[in-house]
């Protein structure tokens, strides 16, 4: 199994920033690449990046502006959050799979085996 631990969430003011954490523990090498997800109050969960070696996609939402990056002698993926505006505010999950992904399919939730349990970022206007 693989254990997943988020940290970094808070609350800030439109236009900062947060820097979000995920430390992988347990069998890591059951996974090969990471993701981070957020689900906002009655809204469906969506991917927001993602990070295979070299390897990165973002949802458009938060392009330009979050950018994704690992430590693989930490375990730990990151978030960075810049500019951050309201509607960013949600609950946000990294994840962990493996197997064949794409530029395309890289946000669908089913493809990843483990998840956190989520860190809260809200955004004040």
């Amino acid at each position: 199994q693989v254990q997943l631990v988020e940290s970094g969430g808070g609350s800030v003011q439109a236009g900062g920033s947060l820097r979000l954490s995920c430390a992988a523990s347990g069998n890591t090498y059951l996974y090969a690449f990471m993701g981070w997800f957020r689900q906002a109050p009655g809204k469906e969960r969506e991917g927001v990046a993602f990070i295979y070696e070299s390897t990165t996609y973002y949802a458009d939402s938060v392009t330009g502006r979050f950018t994704i990056s690992q430590d693989n002698a930490k375990n730990t993926v990151y978030l960075q959050m810049n500019s951050l505006k309201p509607e960013d505010t949600a609950m946000y999950y990294c994840a962990a799979g493996a197997g064949w992904y794409s530029r395309s399919s890289w946000a669908e939730a089913w493809k990843y085996n483990y998840w956190g349990q989520g860190t809260q970022v809200t955004v004040s206007s």
